[in-house]
């Protein structure tokens, strides 16, 4: 863990290469503040995956302290781009902050429990490795809404 970034994004699932691969890095390398994304993987399936994954998201939070943890889930709060971006204004200025995206099937609910906020990307549901990319843009966009740049169009 290098430690100079700000956000971390733990994500379950490996983005190989190809499009969405190539649009990560994209918006990776254009943000304002130094990210991080940490992949993992839970191999064995059946009926406890999801709790497994829990587990190595739970795991992978202890590795640094985060005041702010955001999970990504459909029933989390919705934000309009001006206002998601001073809310991840506030959360940098208390220090790190992690983003968890689930596999397939979602978070379990014990790690949604640890977050310190739920965040929904809208109401429909939405692939996870296309969620990284949709939260990835919206850091980006975040931070152009921040630097007063023309990117963002009301």
């Amino acid at each position: 863990m290098q430690g100079k970034e700000k956000i971390r994004i733990f994500a379950i699932g490996r983005l190989k290469s190809g499009p969405e691969a190539e649009l990560q890095e994209y918006y990776r390398a254009r943000l304002s503040w130094p990210l991080a994304i940490e992949e993992m993987e839970e191999k064995r399936l059946g009926p406890e995956m999801k709790e497994r994954e829990g587990l190595l998201l739970a795991n992978a939070l202890v590795k640094k302290p985060f005041p702010t943890i955001i999970a990504l889930d459909e029933r989390g709060k919705e934000y309009q781009s001006r206002d998601f971006a001073a809310f991840c204004q506030q959360s940098i200025e208390k220090g790190h902050v992690a983003f968890l995206i689930g596999g397939a099937d979602g978070l379990s609910s014990s790690v949604k429990e640890r977050a310190t906020h739920l965040l929904s990307l809208g109401r429909m549901t939405w692939p996870h490795k296309l969620a990284r990319i949709m939260l990835l843009e919206q850091l980006y966009r975040a931070g152009q809404i921040l630097a007063q740049h023309p990117y963002h169009r009301d």
